[in-house]
C-alpha cells in the first residue's frame, strides 16, 4: 500500500512540476461537462459510454422519479416495490452494484433498510438534462464501481443565453387522477449564473388492467438553488443546494408506509482549465446529504396486533480532487483522491398488543436499533491514462484502491455476542483496459476488460433481525463479508451505413459481455438460527449474508435504426441476460427476462410522434432461495404525440398500456402486509392517458 501512495503521489508532484509537451492529441476531444466537474473524452476516448438526453417535451410521460427515466434505455429495468420506491437495474446490477451519482460524484444514500427512499428520489426528474451511463466497470475515476457508472447530470445554466430565462411545466395522468408541475428561474451574466427551481408532484392510487386499485399513492415536493461564479475563462466555482420532502407514500410491496422522508443536499464544484502544457486541469468537488426518514404500519392489518414506527437517518459526506495531466503528446492522464463517508443511524418503537395470540392487558413496548449507530468510510487512489496510439485506435487503462474503513458503535446485544466486532479496514484493488479502434469513418470496435471490487453495504454488514428481502424472512448482516468481486469481459461495435432511394441512414449498436464473480453477497436460510420477533411466525430460520464463490453472468444489447423519407424511423432494440448461481445451483437474483423494444415515428421542426411497441418474455430462470417465482411474459402499446403550437410552447400526448393488460414485471415486488392481495407481483398500471405542457421564456 505504502508503494501505491508513493507512486501516485509521485505522479502527481510530477505533473504540477513540469511543462514541457506542447502537442495536440492525434484524437481530436471536446469537451463533456458532469456539472462542473469536467471529464475530457468523446465516442473514442470513454469506455463503453452512452448518453442519453432527457427531452420532457418528447417523453410526455410524468415519472414518478428519476429511476422512471431508465424505463425506455436499453438494458436497463425497474425493481419496482410501489411508485415511489423505485431501484434502477442494469444488466441484473442493482443497488450498491450500480455507482449512481448526480452530476460527477454527488450522492445521496438512502436512509432506510427498506430502500423507501433510494437516491432517485432525492432530485425531481424534470431537472435532469441527460443520463451518462459506463456500462461496466470500465473506468477508475468516479469511485469504486462494480456493475457500472450511471452519472445523471442536471441542466447547466452557464450554456444559455446571457440574460432572464425560465420555464414553466405541467402533466396530468388519467391513472390515479395524478399531477405534476415545475418552474424554473435563470439568471445569466457573464460571470456569474443563479438558477432555482421548484417542483410539486401528486400521485393517486392507480388501477391495474383489471382495474384492481393499486395502493401506490405518494405526494412530494422539491426545490433547488444553483449558483455559478465564473473567476477566469479558465476557472469556475459552482454551489448546489436542493431539498426534498416526501409525504405519505404508500409502499404495495414492503410492510410499512412512508409519513415523511425529507432530504437535503448540498454540492460544490471547482475547476481551474487550461493551466499549463502538462498540467492541464484541477477539478475539485465535495458534498454533503442528509436524508431524515419515518415509516410506520399504522394503516396496515398488522397494525392490530402490532403498532411500528421507525425513525432512521443517512448522511453522506464526500470530495474529489482530479488532476488532467499529459506527460505526453499522446499521453491523457487523469489522477486522484476521492473520499465518501456513510453513516446511518436510528430504530424501531414497537407496541405490542396481542402476544402468543392472547390480547395483552397493557400493550408492550419494545425498542430495536436499526443501523446500530453504523457507518463505512471509502478512500479511494485512482490513476487512469488514455494513449493515443495512432489517429483512430486509443487504448485506455486504469487502477485504482479503495481503502474502506466500517465500524458498529451502538450495536444490539445479540449482535454483538454473534460477532467479534471491532473497526475493520479492506484494502480493494480496481483495474481496467480497453481498447477502441474507429475501422472506417462509420464503424468502430471496441473491447474491455475491468476488475470491480466492491465491499459489502450496510444493511448486509449490519442489519439484525429485519425483513429486508423479497421474502418473509428475517435478515442477519455480516460485518466479516469478503468484497465483491466482478471480472467484465466486453466486446462491442457500432456503425452506420448511409442508403439511398427514400431510405436514409441505417445505424446499429451492439455490446456482448461475460462477467464471473468472487466472493458474489448472498442472503441464505440458517438453520441454526431462529427469529428474533415473532418467533411463532413462518419462517423460522433467518437468512444470513455470506459470500459464494461460483457465479457468472453474461448477455448482450442490440440496437438497430433505419431513418428514412427524410422526418421517419424505425428502431428495434433487444437485451437479454442469463446468470447463475453454481454454488446453489439456479440462478442470481433479480435477473430481468429478454425484452425488446419496437419503436415507429417521426420528427418534424413541430410535431412528432411514435408507437412503442414492448415485448417482455416469460422468465423461469429464477432464485428459489431468494423468494423468486417464475413469472409471464407480456406485451404492451404505448403511443405517444407532440406539437408545438405556439413558440416555445410545447404541448404532448400519450396512451399508455393502449390494450389495459394486467401485467407484472419479474423485477416488482410482491404485495406485503395487505388486506386485500396475497403474496403475488405488484401489478402495472392499466390504461393510462397522460398530458403534458410547457412553456419557455
Amino acid at each position: 500500500m505504502r508503494t501505491f501512495y508513493s507512486v501516485l503521489f509521485c505522479m502527481l508532484i510530477y505533473a504540477m512540476s513540469f511543462s514541457q509537451d506542447k502537442a495536440k492529441d492525434t484524437i481530436a476531444q471536446k469537451v463533456v461537462q458532469l456539472d462542473e466537474i469536467l471529464v475530457t473524452g468523446n465516442s473514442i476516448t470513454d469506455p463503453v459510454l452512452t448518453q442519453v438526453s432527457n427531452d420532457y417535451q418528447k417523453n410526455i410521460v410524468q415519472p414518478k422519479n428519476v429511476a422512471d427515466l431508465f424505463n425506455n434505455i436499453n438494458g436497463f429495468s425497474v425493481i419496482k416495490r410501489g411508485n415511489y420506491a423505485t431501484d434502477p437495474s442494469f444488466r441484473a446490477s442493482q443497488y450498491e452494484q450500480l455507482n449512481i451519482q448526480y452530476d460527477g460524484g454527488t450522492k445521496a444514500m438512502n436512509a432506510c433498510p427498506n430502500r423507501m427512499d433510494p437516491i432517485t428520489t432525492h432530485i425531481i426528474p424534470e431537472e435532469v438534462s441527460k443520463i451518462e451511463i459506463i456500462k461496466g466497470p470500465y473506468t477508475v475515476r468516479y469511485g469504486a464501481t462494480f456493475g457500472g457508472v450511471i452519472n445523471i447530470v442536471t441542466g447547466k445554466p452557464n450554456l444559455e443565453e446571457v440574460g432572464f430565462h425560465g420555464k414553466v411545466s405541467g402533466g396530468y395522468e388519467s391513472n390515479g387522477n395524478s399531477y405534476v408541475t415545475m418552474l424554473q428561474l435563470q439568471q445569466i451574466a457573464d460571470s456569474y449564473d443563479i438558477v432555482g427551481n421548484v417542483g410539486y408532484r401528486d400521485f393517486g392510487n392507480y388501477e391495474d388492467g383489471s382495474q384492481t386499485e393499486i395502493p401506490s399513492s405518494f405526494r412530494s415536493t422539491d426545490y433547488g438553488l444553483k449558483l455559478g461564479y465564473n473567476f477566469t475563462d479558465s476557472q469556475r466555482l459552482q454551489a448546489h443546494w436542493r431539498q426534498s420532502f416526501g409525504r405519505d407514500v404508500l409502499h404495495a410491496g414492503l410492510p410499512m408506509d412512508t409519513d415523511y422522508d425529507n432530504s437535503s443536499i448540498l454540492s460544490l464544484d471547482y475547476k481551474w482549465s487550461n493551466i499549463g502544457d502538462v498540467l492541464k486541469s484541477i477539478t475539485a468537488k465535495t458534498y454533503y446529504s442528509y436524508v431524515d426518514h419515518l415509516m410506520s404500519n399504522n394503516m396496515r392489518p398488522s397494525f392490530m396486533m402490532t403498532g411500528a414506527s421507525s425513525a432512521v437517518e443517512a448522511t453522506t459526506i464526500g470530495g474529489k480532487v482530479e488532476l488532467n495531466w499529459k506527460p505526453a503528446s499522446k499521453l491523457n492522464v487523469f489522477s486522484g483522491i476521492d473520499f465518501m463517508h456513510i453513516a446511518r443511524d436510528g430504530g424501531r418503537d414497537r407496541e405490542v398488543k396481542i402476544m402468543n395470540g392472547m390480547v395483552l392487558p397493557t400493550p408492550k413496548l419494545f425498542h430495536d436499533k436499526v443501523w446500530q449507530d453504523s457507518y463505512i468510510d471509502d478512500i479511494g487512489l485512482f490513476t487512469e491514462a488514455k494513449w493515443s496510439v495512432n489517429s483512430s485506435t486509443i487504448l485506455t487503462a486504469g487502477l485504482r484502491m479503495d481503502i474502506v474503513t466500517s465500524d458498529i458503535k451502538d450495536p444490539e446485544a445479540d449482535f454483538d455476542a454473534m460477532y467479534m466486532l471491532r473497526k475493520r479496514t479492506e484494502e480493494n484493488i480496481s483495474t481496467t483496459v480497453s481498447i477502441k479502434k474507429i475501422v472506417s469513418e462509420n464503424f468502430t470496435i471496441e473491447a474491455a476488460f475491468g476488475r470491480g471490487v466492491r465491499s459489502a453495504n450496510m444493511i448486509e454488514r449490519f442489519i439484525n433481525h429485519f425483513t429486508v428481502g423479497q421474502d418473509a424472512y428475517e435478515y442477519i448482516g455480516n460485518p466479516n463479508l469478503k468484497a465483491e468481486v466482478n471480472n467484465q469481459f466486453e466486446l462491442g461495435f457500432k456503425g452506420y451505413e448511409n442508403l439511398s432511394n427514400g431510405f436514409n441512414k441505417f445505424s446499429y449498436e451492439t455490446s456482448f459481455y461475460y462477467s464471473f464473480f468472487d466472493n458474489y453477497i448472498v442472503a441464505l436460510e440458517d438453520a441454526s438460527l431462529t427469529r428474533k420477533y415473532m418467533p411463532t411466525l413462518q419462517p423460522v430460520h433467518p437468512k444470513v449474508f455470506q459470500n459464494l464463490d461460483k457465479a457468472y453472468k453474461t448477455g448482450f444489447e442490440v440496437m438497430g435504426k433505419l431513418d428514412f423519407l427524410n422526418d421517419y424511423y424505425f428502431k428495434a432494440e433487444a437485451a437479454y441476460v442469463y446468470a447463475k448461481n453454481k454454488d446453489l445451483n439456479e440462478s442470481l437474483p433479480l435477473i430481468p427476462p429478454f425484452n425488446m423494444m419496437l419503436t415507429a415515428g417521426f420528427e418534424k421542426d413541430k410535431v412528432w410522434a411514435n408507437a412503442q411497441y414492448n415485448i417482455n418474455s416469460k422468465q423461469y430462470n429464477i432464485a428459489k432461495s431468494f423468494g423468486e417465482i417464475e413469472t409471464a411474459g407480456y406485451e404492451t402499446l404505448n403511443l405517444r404525440f407532440g406539437v408545438k403550437p405556439f413558440k416555445n410552447v410545447s404541448l404532448g400526448v400519450a396512451v399508455l398500456n393502449v390494450f389495459d393488460q394486467t401485467y407484472h414485471d419479474h423485477l416488482n415486488f410482491s404485495f406485503n402486509n395487505q388486506a386485500d392481495f396475497g403474496t403475488v407481483p405488484i401489478t402495472e398500471p392499466g390504461r393510462n392517458i397522460t398530458v403534458f405542457i410547457q412553456k419557455k421564456f
